[in-house]
């Protein structure tokens, strides 16, 4: 009887994997508290990272939690959220049976931590959903004959969407292939069994989910210290306060303090290039600041602000070092900041980029851009950092469903996501970017020492390669091309490059 159950992720062509939300409209996933007991939701608050991550993030205890969502507004959980389910349940269930890398690992690899997952699989003809990617006639042959009934069977509440339920019958399903036959069996068999059932543990297709396995194990944050075991929800915190506070907080902890310095907020190797940059060089010199002592500075309301210039080289160095090679032109970020933050160093949200923390975090933990560490929305009111999660969240949006996006699409999008591309406010928002976009195009007559990146195909035609962010309607010829510095011809640091 259990060969009709032998797969819980069937093997299934590619297409037929894609991430997708599920086909019923009605579901939403919008707080944490809808889609998780309330013993549960009390073992996350108790859980260290968790309740870091959550105050972190603006969190309350005793109200609701909002849920992830990434910028194509599909929710998703972190890697820290992801973690503790599987510790607690591992905990709570399956301790010395199966490991939280492991369930962590084929949750990576299933849904990419996306709890809305949903697939038909027309071969078996069957659903795969949640986190886990489980079938469903899987789960009721482990709620109904083998015991796993730690969370009813219910599919009218969509259960399977529920992080809990969908980690817990998928960790129940690696369980039962630990000991198969009523043999201990190696964490290889129980992974590629886990993919295309016992009797094929051994095919091509589950040898290339191992790999994706080992690989995303491979990827998996340091595991924690386990945490205190005893269940009591943490006390009630204090709002935390919005960044857009944090200057006045600063002075209050600060008493007579009226300056904030680039040292305080920047790393010595960014410091150094910005030292290096001619015309930054050249303006704090003027102005008098001294290497260890740089000061922002401040508007009429005593708001820290960054310097035209000063934006102009934090953009050149983040797109030197990290986008060198896709073609990102740094008046496009420039110009972003202008018109989001005004180039307040706190801005209103999160930084001079205004990139939603929610976003930053979906593009540290899923799309790997880890140059700068990001642990809480307070990272964003770093220069570099915010400027680097800016600029990636461009480059996202520039290959956004598949295919080269145009620069209007671009901005109006990075407002509010690309589902709100043609929002009443997307369209003012486009406008100022054009009116404040030539300030930050450099003129041919004062790019001495400089140099351009140009396609070299389109060099005998006099067109340079259009970077992001100077519009396939407007001629670079016309505008002047952004430039770099000079030395970031010969300095390996400026040619670093990622892999993203």
């Amino acid at each position: 009887m259990v060969g009709k159950f032998i797969c819980a992720s069937a093997a299934a062509a590619p297409q037929e994997r894609t991430v997708e939300e599920p086909h019923q409209g009605a579901v939403s996933m919008k707080y944490w508290d809808d889609w998780a007991d309330p013993q549960d939701m009390d073992a996350m608050w108790s859980h260290p990272e968790i309740n870091k991550e959550w105050i972190a993030a603006g969190e309350i205890f005793g109200k609701k939690v909002h849920m992830l969502r990434d910028p194509d507004g599909r929710p998703y959980i972190t890697q820290t959220e992801l973690q503790a389910i599987a510790e607690i349940l591992v905990k709570r269930h399956f301790r010395g049976k199966i490991s939280q890398a492991m369930i962590c690992a084929v949750a990576e690899i299933e849904s990419q931590r996306h709890p809305l997952a949903y697939t038909y699989n027309s071969r078996i003809k069957d659903v795969l959903c949640g986190l886990m990617k489980m079938r469903k006639s899987t789960v009721e042959w482990l709620s109904r004959e083998k015991d796993y009934g730690a969370y009813a069977v219910d599919w009218k509440t969509s259960m399977l969407f529920k992080p809990f339920v969908g980690v817990y019958y998928g960790a129940a399903y690696l369980s039962w292939l630990s000991s198969y036959e009523g043999k201990r069996k190696t964490e290889e068999f129980i992974v590629r069994a886990y993919h295309s059932g016992p009797k094929d543990a051994n095919s091509k297709q589950s040898l290339a989910y191992w790999n994706k396995y080992l690989s995303a194990k491979q990827s998996l944050p340091t595991r924690w210290d386990i945490p205190n075991p005893h269940n009591s929800p943490p006390p009630v915190e204090k709002e935390k306060p919005s960044i857009g506070t944090a200057k006045k907080l600063l002075y209050e902890t600060s008493p007579g303090r009226k300056w904030i310095y680039w040292e305080e907020k920047t790393s010595p190797e960014d410091m150094s290039d910005m030292w290096r940059h001619p015309e930054l060089r050249k303006e704090w010199t003027r102005t008098g600041e001294k290497p260890g002592k740089v000061r922002f500075s401040l508007d009429g309301e005593m708001r820290p602000h960054l310097k035209k210039v000063e934006l102009k080289a934090v953009a050149e160095i983040i797109v030197a070092k990290y986008f060198s090679d896709r073609g990102m032109s740094p008046a496009m970020l420039c110009t972003i900041a202008e018109i989001s933050s005004k180039r307040l160093l706190f801005g209103t949200d999160t930084g001079i980029m205004q990139t939603p923390f929610s976003t930053a975090a979906w593009l540290y933990t899923n799309l790997g851009y880890k140059s700068y560490k990001l642990k809480s929305a307070e990272d964003l009111t770093k220069p570099f950092v915010s400027m680097y999660f800016g600029a990636a969240y461009v480059c996202w949006l520039s290959t956004h469903g598949g295919r080269t996006r145009s620069d209007q699409f671009i901005v109006q999008s990075y407002r509010g996501g690309p589902q709100k591309v043609e929002s009443s406010e997307a369209g003012p928002f486009w406008l100022k970017y054009i009116d404040n976009l030539p300030q930050y195009l450099t003129n041919h007559k004062t790019r001495h020492a400089a140099c351009c990146i140009h396609d070299e195909r389109d060099r005998a035609s006099g067109e340079a390669l259009r970077p992001l962010g100077l519009g396939a309607a407007v001629s670079w010829r016309a505008l002047g091309a952004f430039v770099l510095p000079a030395r970031a011809r010969t300095s390996a640091r400026y040619c670093a490059r990622r892999d993203v």
